[in-house]
């Protein structure tokens, strides 16, 4: 009996481990596929040193269910796994799987090994006191900083041995059940105040050869390349081999991107240390760049769009890079990471109404795999003093906006998935005062919208607003609003020249399924003339199906 249980399990733990969660193109998407079906993540961020307290998140599970989340994104800090070299303490983590189970939540672990926002302060004090074994990145003058050298030995290979420890223990703990769906190696890597490590390690490779793999690569892939990348490359003369400087010039971005080299190797052996353990999809962070700050200013080194396609290169078991958001030009942050070889994830976001219509933008145009407000649990502090990120605490513990839109978008993800994939979800966003309409071509009609007033009876010229549309037919839209908007609708194709709306009706959720309500072809559309969204109380994510036709 004892050897056919012993079967059993293990014939449980294979199946398992080959259905693990993964990425997958569909159609026009790269997805995550959680049990063999596309899963969109709904996700909260909670605050950095949240976790680390199980006692405290006892009220905070609950919290984040009732906001309609469906994944957690929760630290896992390598000072709390490995308080004594080699002697592991798996409390937190395997308390965090037990609460997330009983509350039916997936999670996301983030790694919060040599780094956290380019600082070390969540490494082991056995590590932090020790700086001749694990060596310190150094300032022009000598003096050294709170960050771990990325060009140690001794820090990597310690970082990849309790990071590949984590990872076989989940392996055990969790490669049946998969509450973790992915893991984040690191968490904002890069240098500041200075652009690049001066100590004499990196000095010696700053005036060393660029490696071959990383000029063959922007040989190879020229045309698709980062254009800030391709330009500093390509000024200095294109060339194939040389010192940093020789191949990309003398200005700061060469620090840069010397800098993103050697983070990406770095976390290339972190990355692959685990999964060889537990091959479960890996990313990493960027903090992103304030406008005009230099290298060293902000996080010299990360993911930033300059450097994905050296990251790539220096960082083959990454399956992804993503950025963390709290500019208002979200969409154009947002799309340089949306690329064919790189899905969109937004793991730290603003919360709240501009949140809500963030969201709707990458899931729908960017066809993101999911979206994650930082601070969730309510419990984020500022940034502190010369901090170069600006994830300020949003204190989302009540974001009506997120989950009111999570609520709606939780029964409606099989459709989203489904047309991520066909090419058929797409959003209209507006986004600061300078943009006062947009307008959107969507199959044979062109959308156009409008900040509409407020439940105070006035325009806000700042508001945010969004409206994501799913193709459901030639002339059939499902739509999803955030914000206070009016949409109308024209055509320029060949056909009768005027576009009026069929009919709209509001679907409402009713026991967590969305369900066909009012028919709102009165006064609620101009008689046939407009859609009106709303947001009241907070709640965003109001979903209408729409029919369109023409006449003359």
């Amino acid at each position: 009996m004892l050897a056919l249980t012993f079967v059993i399990v293990a014939t449980a733990q294979a199946h398992a481990q080959a259905d693990l969660p993964r990425l997958e193109r569909r159609g026009e998407a790269t997805q995550l596929i959680v049990d063999g079906a596309p899963y969109l993540i709904l996700g909260g961020e909670t605050a950095n040193s949240s976790t680390s307290d199980l006692t405290y998140m006892e009220t905070v599970w609950p919290r984040l269910k009732a906001m309609n989340l469906n994944t957690v994104l929760v630290p896992v800090a390598w000072e709390t796994i490995e308080p004594q070299e080699g002697r592991f303490d798996w409390r937190n983590l395997d308390g965090m799987l037990a609460a997330a189970r009983q509350h039916d939540l997936k999670l996301v672990l983030l790694w919060f090994g040599s780094w956290k926002n380019t600082f070390s302060s969540y490494a082991p004090g056995w590590v932090k006191r020790d700086q001749s074994r694990f060596p310190r990145v150094e300032l022009s003058d000598g003096r050294g900083t709170e960050r771990l050298s990325p060009f140690s030995a001794g820090v990597r290979e310690a970082d990849a041995r309790a990071y590949a420890a984590l990872m076989r223990h989940l392996r055990q703990v969790d490669g049946v059940r998969q509450t973790v769906l992915m893991v984040q190696v690191e968490n904002e890597v890069g240098v500041i105040p200075q652009s690049r490590d001066h100590s004499a390690v990196a000095e010696a490779a700053f005036a060393g050869p660029v490696p071959s793999a990383l000029t063959t690569h922007l040989a190879a892939n020229r045309t698709t390349l980062n254009p800030d990348l391709r330009t500093a490359w390509e000024a200095a003369g294109g060339r194939m081999e040389g010192t940093w400087q020789e191949v990309f010039g003398s200005g700061s971005m060469t620090d840069s991107l010397f800098m993103a080299w050697h983070y990406a190797t770095f976390v290339e052996v972190v990355t692959a240390a685990g999964k060889g353990e537990y091959a479960l999809p890996m990313f990493t962070n960027a903090a992103l760049i304030r406008p005009n700050y230099e290298p060293g200013q902000y996080n010299s080194g990360g993911p930033l769009p300059h450097a994905i396609d050296i990251w790539q290169v220096g960082a083959p078991s990454l399956d992804f890079v993503s950025p963390d958001i709290y500019f208002d030009d979200f969409g154009t942050w947002a799309a340089q990471y949306a690329r064919p070889d790189n899905p969109l994830f937004v793991p730290e976001a603003r919360g709240g109404p501009d949140g809500a219509a963030n969201a709707l933008y990458a899931y729908g145009s960017l066809r993101a795999i999911g979206f994650s407000p930082f601070g969730i649990d309510g419990a984020a502090a500022p940034p502190a003093a010369g901090d170069a990120s600006i994830g300020v605490g949003t204190g989302n513990a009540d974001d009506r906006a997120i989950a009111g839109l999570y609520a709606r978008l939780a029964p409606l993800a099989p459709l989203l998935l489904q047309k991520q994939a066909e090419g058929q979800a797409h959003t209209l966003i507006m986004e600061g005062a300078a943009q006062r309409a947009g307008r959107m071509r969507l199959g044979d009609y062109t959308v156009n919208i409008v900040r509409a007033e407020g439940a105070d009876g006035r325009v806000d010229p700042n508001s945010r607003v969004a409206a994501m549309f799913l193709q459901t037919g030639p002339d059939s839209f499902t739509v999803v609003g955030s914000g206070d908007a009016v949409v109308t609708f024209t055509a320029d194709t060949p056909g009768p020249a005027i576009v009026g709306l069929d009919s709209i009706d509001e679907l409402v959720l009713r026991d967590g399924r969305l369900v066909r309500g009012r028919r709102l072809n009165g006064d609620e559309n101009g008689q046939g003339q407009v859609l009106r969204l709303h947001a009241r109380d907070g709640a965003e994510g109001r979903v209408h199906e729409v029919k369109l036709y023409r006449y003359r």
